[in-house]
């Protein structure tokens, strides 16, 4: 950026920092306010980050920051302000714009700003700033925790942020174009670190625990400062070369020397240097040019093996979101003595260090005290150090915090996490890949560990390691993780080094698990079977099983009466896991009880007399009501005659779903359908091979393929992992065809003519042996040339192998196969075909099917049977009825006939299901509603809820009788199915409507349901319940006029703080008061108190009060405070006292009255319990009248008697308005 083109003021705030003149800088007076000046500057850039770039452009931290932080130590504020500011200055550009930009302009900017924060980080790399950053640092660290303020605190974090910001900085691309060995700036970087002490300060807040706080900083940090490096090669720093690293070497310069004799020799068999004009053109017999003639070469024989037939076509164009990931940059080798520095902090790390520091952060992390991702650092520190410990003197003391299995589940959950998050979002697909691969590197170096830790000459070490095996291999989470992984793997979002990580951990993982089952004979591990209840698919349901005949059924009998004899005896047992009932179910109880009816009479069809009886004891327990399955005292005559009536009576059936045909074609297996899956756990005897062989699959063999294509980049050990593999599928499984594929076999033809095929031994053995299985199968089977142009599965190899049509015998997953049709099925088919193929109006498939003898085909297996036999050209003939599209529309044959049915059920007590399952033509439960309030047979939804049956000794209930209009419409919509519910909660709108209709027309049932109250209250005021009927009253009066003054209305708890109002809740006799007045009991075991419920209105509410109250003999009304009142009229009187005040919000009191404390407001209810009910007490009385000013309705006026008022005549200033008057006695001190 250009200088001259800094913004005016920025450029005079950097002008007034200072100056500086030769190796001294010289401050400005008012150098802290520009430093404060310039952090709000940045605190209000825009979205290109221009303050950001100007300051960059003006070198600003090179010339004026640094200087001043290291010649102006002493001056705290300044010091501090500097620091903040360069903390926000070295920030790393991703966190400054979000991510990287996609338009050309903030893509510049961003690359601008990169460029700065590299220039920011040659000016750190030197040993003056970090002698003055840990010169503070540790003057700080040295203040105790009651000395330290916090702004000390905040200067601790900030010199860590900004040690954390200069490391993170990526380097330049220029200095990755130098050798290894050679100091770049992040060594130099490192290097000043070292000099200034800053890494001992980072080993002491590591292992201090007074300085846990700062930990995942001190992680980051350490994991930033090894960033390039291998732990391996830095655990070998020093030392003599490893005898691995000499011979991989030598096999490198093994391939390249066999390279170039290869290229000597084809120069020895070419022609000399001497150029010919005519080179001479050939026909090439047996290869095809463009046309049908053969091709025509016009070079020299020795440059025919080069021939393609892509020379000169345009290279295809990838899109980018199918462009394989990129790989992480390549590391480079640090300066000597950086990696000595390095490898000797490691030592002391792993020391002292490792273990306290990763068990705070690992309880940092479950107990999300950290930030977003910052797990990924623990991964990396597991990662790094074990490795770095196994490859310096393997001491599993050194890291047993992160030895366990505490740590495996945490790793497999992490690991499992970003894999769900990769596929889920699309758009960070990439940074998830990059996190599961650090989790997948973590995960590898545990399984290392502990298979180093079986090697150990401690018996103590090798006993830990079997138990943390036996843990890993017992549980199916951790052996099928390789699957997932493998089956989900996408090259445009994974790099090769994943592809590669992950082959080898399998590897690995399978070495220790085979080892592990060779000396055992029986290993039992858990295994998960998910059982999917798939819900039929409209529109395709099997017609419904049909009844015996009454004569079968009498045949029937005898042999089911021997059965029940034999479990009457003893002689046969009663199955036990026969559950009636689901509760997790959507399906209603009413109609899951018909299931159970249908249920028994299904096992008596099918001979299974006892489950029958079992089935029946067991729905008896749950649907005890009306004796529907038998009383409870019932012998075993009795049940058995009822038995009997369950097997000759015409239940009614649902239809059944239709079972797909499996089999016929793939993608139909693949189709999504909503299932309800239950997870059974349970242990089995463990098989390895039959493990193994769910690898054999097309999605695991691609991308082993894939990695045996770069077996040239491979390292020895990976293309040993491949072959490894692809042995155990070919020769342990015997499914050598799974590799019969043509881009395998280009990747043989170019390993066997590689020059340096004898580098890959194993490779090529392994190449030979598939080739020479391939032609060996072809001299049986030519078809095998096509099916290279295919992957396969296991089927189709087996098939290969086999013979084609195999797999229709009945055997392996042919079985799941329809049956065949025999001659005499498909002579039956063809005369019921040609009977009503000419019928109009007839549904072929379906008389088929009901006429059809052999039971259990289905209409596609009808269908495809017709086109099999040239009845009809395609399945197309036959177009299979979609839901919804016949049924749109009523008839007029239709609406009569729902007119009849609802006619006939109109007094049913469930009039809508009743319909429902005697309609002809089926449809929904809304639309058969919509179509009754058309036809104008019902004018509100509610005349078609289901109604509550009538216990005996109890009213009806099955109208609404509830005081309040909602308490009955409540208790019956706890037996209602969810739809009804649904369609009650549609309709709530209208159910205060109804309630206030009610009143208005029914005066006499009013009456006598306040009667029914007042009498109820008058039992329990009788039981000693005064106090707990006061506070009811009370909370219902509250309710009512928070309802008026919010305008809304939501269920309010009864809480009841007080011991005699607890002990009332549960009382009987005052659950069956709250009933009547409209409070609803807790719905489930999630609700533990009484609630008001929304739907009462403020007036419903009132009234209800207005009833519970006591009553009152006629002629006392003005006597509310006569001598003879008992204490429950003048608490009820203080109470409405304390309600009028509370809705003035001032006290109504006489001028010569001193108004009280004023009370908070509270929860209804609880004002009440604060103050309990007045005791009579003897003395002198005098009595006073207070006005209540609010406006009421008439019938709120009518409720509290208004009483003259001899004093008040007086008041002749205040205006006329509606006053309530109550005569209050008070005691006389």
């Amino acid at each position: 950026m250009d200088l001259y083109m800094m913004n005016c003021e920025l450029l005079a705030t950097c002008s007034a920092l200072g100056y500086l003149e030769g190796d001294v800088y010289h401050k400005e007076p008012d150098c802290l306010e520009s430093v404060k000046d310039l952090i709000r500057y940045l605190r209000y850039e825009d979205e290109t980050r221009d303050v950001r770039q100007q300051l960059g452009a003006a070198q600003i931290l090179q010339n004026d920051l640094l200087p001043l932080i290291t010649q102006y130590l002493q001056d705290k504020l300044l010091f501090d302000a500097v620091v903040r500011l360069m903390v926000n200055l070295t920030q790393p550009a991703l966190l400054c714009f979000g991510k990287v930009p996609r338009d050309p302009g903030s893509r510049h900017c961003f690359l601008q700003v990169v460029s700065y924060l590299q220039a920011y980080k040659e000016a750190f790399a030197s040993a003056k700033v970090f002698g003055v950053l840990s010169e503070k640092l540790y003057d700080l660290l040295q203040l105790d925790w009651e000395q330290r303020q916090e702004e000390d605190n905040l200067l601790v974090e900030r010199i860590l942020l900004l040690v954390r910001n200069v490391l993170h900085i990526p380097t330049d691309p220029e200095e990755d174009k130098s050798v290894d060995d050679d100091a770049s700036t992040h060594d130099r970087v490192l290097w000043a670190i070292h000099v200034s002490g800053m890494d001992d300060l980072l080993k002491f807040l590591a292992s201090s625990s007074a300085e846990q706080q700062w930990s995942l900083h001190v992680l980051e940090i350490i994991s930033l400062m090894f960033r390039d490096q291998d732990p391996e090669q830095l655990a070998a720093t020093g030392q003599a070369r490893p005898a691995k690293e000499q011979a991989a070497d030598v096999r490198d310069l093994e391939v390249l020397r066999q390279g170039e004799l290869a290229e000597r020799r084809s120069r020895a068999f070419q022609r000399g240097s001497r150029h010919s004009r005519f080179g001479g053109s050939y026909v090439v017999q047996g290869l095809k040019s463009i046309g049908d003639r053969d091709l025509v070469f016009h070079k020299g024989l020795h440059n025919l093996k080069e021939h393609s037939h892509d020379l000169g076509k345009e290279p295809r164009r990838v899109p980018k979101r199918r462009q394989p990931a990129r790989e992480a940059e390549p590391r480079r080798r640090s300066a000597l003595n950086v990696r000595l520095f390095l490898r000797e902090f490691c030592g002391d790390f792993l020391e002292s260090c490792y273990n306290p520091l990763m068990r705070l952060v690992k309880d940092q992390l479950l107990r999300e005290k950290s930030q977003q991702h910052d797990e990924t650092y623990y991964l990396w520190a597991v990662a790094f150090f074990m490795a770095f410990n196994r490859g310096r003197h393997f001491r599993p003391e050194l890291v047993s915090e992160t030895v366990s299995v505490r740590a495996f589940h945490f790793i497999e959950q992490n690991l499992t996490a970003y894999y769900e998050a990769m596929l889920l979002d699309k758009q960070e697909a990439t940074s998830w890949a990059r996190r599961m691969h650090l989790a997948l590197k973590a995960y590898r170096e545990l399984l290392t560990t502990v298979q180093e830790m079986d090697r150990s000459p401690d018996e103590a070490v090798r006993d830990s390691s079997k138990i943390i095996k036996n843990n890993i291999f017992y549980l199916m989470e951790y052996r099928e993780l390789f699957l997932a992984l493998f089956r989900k793997f996408e090259e445009s979002r994974q790099p090769h080094s994943f592809l590669r990580d992950l082959v080898e951990t399998t590897h690995l993982f399978l070495k220790m698990l085979e080892a592990f089952c060779r000396g055992r004979n029986n290993l039992v591990v858990q295994s998960k079977r998910v059982r999917r209840k798939k819900q039929p698919r409209a529109g395709r349901a099997a017609p419904p099983a049909q009844p015996c005949a009454p004569q079968e059924l009498e045949e029937l009998w005898p042999s089911l009466a021997e059965q029940l004899s034999a479990c009457a005896q003893g002689a046969q047992p009663l199955p036990e896991d026969v559950v009636p009932f689901d509760a997790a179910s959507e399906t209603p109880v009413e109609e899951q009880r018909a299931e159970a009816m249908v249920r028994i009479q299904d096992s008596l069809l099918g001979r299974q007399a006892p489950a029958a009886l079992t089935l029946l004891r067991s729905a008896r327990e749950v649907w005890p009501e009306q004796d529907v399955f038998g009383s409870p005292q019932a012998a075993l005559e009795e049940e058995i005659q009822l038995l009997r009536q369950i097997l000759f009576a015409p239940l009614p059936r649902q239809a059944a779903p239709e079972v797909e045909e499996p089999g016929e074609e793939e993608e139909e297996e693949e189709e999504v359908e909503e299932e309800l899956a239950s997870v059974q756990v349970s242990e089995k005897e463990f098989n390895f091979l039959d493990y193994l062989k769910r690898f054999a699959s097309t999605s695991v063999v691609k991308a082993y393929v894939l990695l045996l294509r770069g077996y040239r980049q491979n390292s020895a050990h990976t293309n040993h992992c491949v072959a490894k593999m692809l042995h155990r599928i070919a020769c342990d499984l015997k499914m050598e065809a799974l590799l019969f594929q043509l881009s395998v076999f280009c990747i043989f033809r170019r390993l066997l003519s590689d020059p340096s095929a004898t580098a890959y031994k194993e490779l090529v053995t392994f190449a030979k042996y598939i080739l020479g299985k391939f032609f060996a199968l072809a001299a049986t089977n030519k078809k095998v040339y096509v099916e290279l142009l295919f992957w396969k599965s296991t089927a189709t190899v087996r098939e290969m192998t086999e013979g084609y049509g195999s797999l229709q015998e009945g055997e392996g997953s042919g079985a799941r196969r329809a049956p065949k049709w025999t001659p005499q099925e498909e002579e039956e088919l063809r005369e019921l075909y040609l009977k009503y193929k000419g019928v109009e109006g007839t549904d072929v498939v379906g008389s088929i099917l009901t006429h059809l003898r052999a039971a259990g085909r289905t209409q596609k297996q009808v269908v495809k049977q017709l086109v099999r036999l040239g009845l009809a050209e395609s399945e197309r003939d036959f177009p299979q009825e979609r839901k919804g599209t016949r049924l749109v529309l009523w008839t007029e044959e239709q609406e009569l006939e729902l007119q009849r049915l609802f006619e006939e059920f109109q007094d049913a007590d469930d009039i809508l299901g009743n319909i429902m399952k005697h309609l002809t033509a089926k449809r929904s439960r809304a639309r058969i509603v919509e179509k009754l309030l058309s036809l104008g047979l019902v004018a509100e939804r509610k005349e078609l809820y289901k109604k509550r049956k009538r216990k005996p000794g109890l009213p009806d209930t099955s109208e609404d009788r509830s005081l309040w209009g909602v308490a009955g419409r409540e208790d019956s919509a706890e037996e209602e199915s969810d739809s009804e519910e649904e369609e009650a909660w549609e309709e709530g709108g209208s159910g205060d409507r109804a309630v206030e209709g009610h009143w208005a027309q029914d005066s006499e049932n009013q009456v006598a349901l306040e009667q029914d109250v007042q009498g109820l209250a008058r039992c329990l005021r009788q039981g000693g319940l005064a106090g707990s009927l006061l506070w009811l009253q009370n909370c219902l009066n509250r309710a009512a006029e928070d309802r008026e003054e919010d305008g809304t209305a939501q269920s309010v708890p009864l809480v009841p703080l007080l011991e005699e109002n607890e002990d009332a809740v549960e009382n009987q006799g005052f659950q069956k008061l709250l009933r009547k007045v409209g409070v609803r009991a807790p719905a489930n075991e999630q609700e533990s108190f009484w609630r008001i419920p929304a739907k009462l209105s403020p007036k419903q509410l009132r009234r209800a009060a207005a009833s519970i109250a006591q009553e009152e003999p006629e002629g006392e009304e003005g006597c509310l405070g006569g001598p003879d009142s008992g204490p429950e009229q003048r608490a009820q009187a203080l109470q409405t006292l304390r309600l009028a005040r509370r809705k003035r919000g001032t006290p109504a009191v006489p001028e010569e009255e001193t108004p009280g404390p004023k009370q908070p407001p509270v929860s209804p209810g609880a004002d009440l319990e604060r103050d309990p009910p007045v005791q009579p007490q003897l003395g002198p009385k005098r009595s006073r009248v207070i006005h209540s000013d609010d406006d009421e309705d008439p019938e709120s006026r009518a409720e509290v008697p208004v009483l003259p008022d001899p004093s008040s005549a007086g008041e002749g200033t205040r205006p006329p308005r509606w006053r309530k008057r109550l005569r209050i006695e008070e005691e006389e001190d």
